[in-house]
């Protein structure tokens, strides 16, 4: 598959004039149709009409103009896996999504559970268009048994901990790590699926009886461990962050510890508020993940946590994985996972914004401010003298998912599906990272008169 990355090398604007766009900040609750105006790596004006001779005009007429979306969850393989993807072109996946930033997760070969290897992934980080941030592991290499350094992995980079994918078992580790956490002033983030209360994952209990003859994921293993976990939090004073919750239990077992006053937090996956079990005999393999999709009455608590605030952020656990993997003949032995940062504003726009769930302003908080709140990331929000790392996008406009990704990976459930919003627009640190196709011949046709010169990567996978 061809694609292609647009870089203005020598342009002779300073600026980026974004006209009669729909700008909304859904940490100041501003939504009115204004023009931004941005130097540098700043937003240096909001008003009603700007003119600026010496900047490069964008026409956002009918567009949103939204904060640069921040995922804290996402999978980019670097390094030892980077058949599946690489910190690039994760990078490349999170620009089309929106995204300006992103939290790796520590699952890579060797697992960052050491300063060297988080320098070598940082390093590789820093080369990207968009913000690139990484945690390290809890324990040494998973072991789940020994605890990494925390203060010398935070003084080197590393922003939280979690040994997404492998849950932690033991109470005493959990408790130390909370404690080091704490002491640290940073927090765990926690896959909750109890391996001792489970079958075979990827497949929810009722699907894996009625259709597969064998014992599933259990919705026991998830929300009795969430339950475990969120007390020993509210007893260490700690900030406990809960992974793509998939249980309605679950949903009530966080809201019960959060009015506690349990410092713990909570996040969705698009996947989860989005479908049920029962894409599993439609899509297969591509429709395999940890956890698993649910029920109808699942799917539908899920959507209430993120209502009422239970569920503060919408994170994708972006998971790509070659096609060969995916595609064997026995599913069991498929990895769980699911590219997620292509489709995921599409996904909240199309089953929770158009069904009336959530406003637009409160979907994006969900992936802009609250998650970067989280990391007390300068991100998220729309203001003057903020950051220049805005998404801007066609909330209404419908688009058919290809299996054409920026990601290197396509394992994707919703390929085919026709979904709402097209990202049109991604620019980080005052930079254009990404335009649609489409949009590039039409961006170059533009300004052939202009004497700016660009560079079109054109990139095959």
């Amino acid at each position: 598959m061809l694609k292609m990355k647009l870089i203005n090398l020598e342009s002779e604007f300073s600026m980026l004039l974004i006209k009669n766009g729909r700008v909304v900040d859904p940490k100041s609750g501003f939504d009115q149709v204004v023009d931004v105006l941005v130097d540098g790596k700043k937003i240096i004006k909001i008003a009603d009409s700007i003119e600026e001779a010496s900047a490069e005009i964008i026409d956002a007429t009918g567009l949103v103009v939204a904060p640069g979306l921040v995922d804290i969850h996402v999978h980019f393989r670097e390094p030892g896996q980077t058949h599946k993807e690489d910190i690039h072109t994760g990078a490349l996946a999170a620009a089309a999504g929106g995204f300006t930033s992103v939290v790796m997760m520590a699952n890579t070969n060797p697992t960052i559970s050491d300063v060297k290897t988080l320098k070598e992934v940082l390093a590789s980080a820093a080369k990207e268009d968009v913000h690139v941030y990484t945690n390290a592991t809890v324990t040494k290499n998973f072991d789940g048994q020994h605890l990494t350094d925390f203060k010398a992995l935070l003084e080197n980079g590393a922003l939280s901990f979690s040994d997404d994918g492998i849950p932690l078992q033991s109470t005493k580790v959990l408790k130390e790590a909370l404690d080091l956490a704490k002491a640290n002033n940073t927090f765990v983030a926690v896959h909750e699926e109890d391996p001792e209360l489970n079958g075979i994952l990827g497949f929810n209990e009722q699907i894996a009886r009625d259709k597969f003859h064998f014992c599933g994921a259990t919705g026991v293993a998830e929300y009795s461990m969430i339950a475990r976990d969120v007390m020993i939090a509210y007893d260490r004073g700690a900030h406990l962050h809960i992974q793509h919750l998939s249980k309605a239990e679950s949903v009530k077992v966080v809201e019960f510890a959060q009015q506690l006053g349990a410092n713990v937090t909570a996040e969705a996956a698009p996947q989860h508020f989005s479908k049920t079990e029962d894409l599993l005999l439609i899509k297969g393999s591509a429709a395999k993940m940890n956890p698993p999709l649910r029920t109808e009455k699942d799917r539908l608590a899920v959507i209430e946590g993120l209502k009422s605030g239970v569920i503060s952020v919408i994170a994708t656990d972006h998971a790509p994985h070659h096609a060969d993997e995916k595609n064997v003949d026995d599913i069991t032995k498929a990895p769980s996972g699911m590219t997620g940062l292509e489709t995921s504003l599409s996904l909240g726009l199309t089953n929770l914004v158009a069904t009336g769930d959530l406003t637009l302003s409160e979907l994006l908080a969900k992936m802009t401010i609250n998650p970067s709140s989280m990391y007390d990331f300068d991100a998220g929000y729309l203001a003057e003298n903020g950051p220049a790392d805005i998404v801007i996008f066609a909330d209404k406009e419908e688009r058919i998912v290809s299996d054409h990704f920026a990601s290197k990976a396509s394992n994707s459930p919703f390929i085919g599906e026709t979904l709402k919003g097209q990202v049109k627009y991604t620019i980080c640190n005052g930079q254009i990272v990404y335009i649609p196709s489409v949009t590039v011949k039409l961006f170059i046709k533009r300004h052939k008169k202009s004497g700016l010169v660009f560079l079109v990567h054109f990139l095959f996978a």
